[in-house]
């Protein structure tokens, strides 16, 4: 059983910043591709940023040059920085990652979201 919790949402003003951040835990081997993903008030989610094993990451354009996304694989953890919130930004804000467990195969597993809220 693999599991990500997030934390960090909550509510800014526009131009603020806030850091998210989650954290894998449970039975696994090898963590891959390590990414945040939101939905806002239209359906399905969508890729705000993505940080690979190997290679740089890479972001949504509504998002470039306001966000940071970085891992540390021995905290098994994923943050993003997100600064010069705009209203644009709110949304429920979802960790993914790519899981290798038992048997070698891998997973995608996601966190139970993390709500972010940016006021005018």
């Amino acid at each position: 059983q693999v599991q990500l919790v997030e934390s960090g949402g909550g509510s800014v003003e526009a131009g603020g910043s806030l850091t998210l951040s989650c954290a894998a835990s449970g039975s696994f081997f090898s963590i891959g591709k390590m990414g945040w993903y939101r939905r806002g008030p239209e359906v399905g989610r969508d890729p705000v940023a993505v940080t690979t094993v190997t290679g740089p990451p890479t972001y949504a354009d509504s998002v470039k040059g306001r966000a940071t996304i970085s891992r540390d694989d021995k905290k098994k953890a994923v943050t993003l920085q997100l600064n010069n919130l705009k209203p644009e930004d709110t949304a429920v804000y979802y960790c993914n990652a790519d899981l290798q467990v038992f048997g070698g195969r891998w997973t995608s597993a996601w966190g139970q979201g993390t709500q972010v809220t940016v006021s005018s």
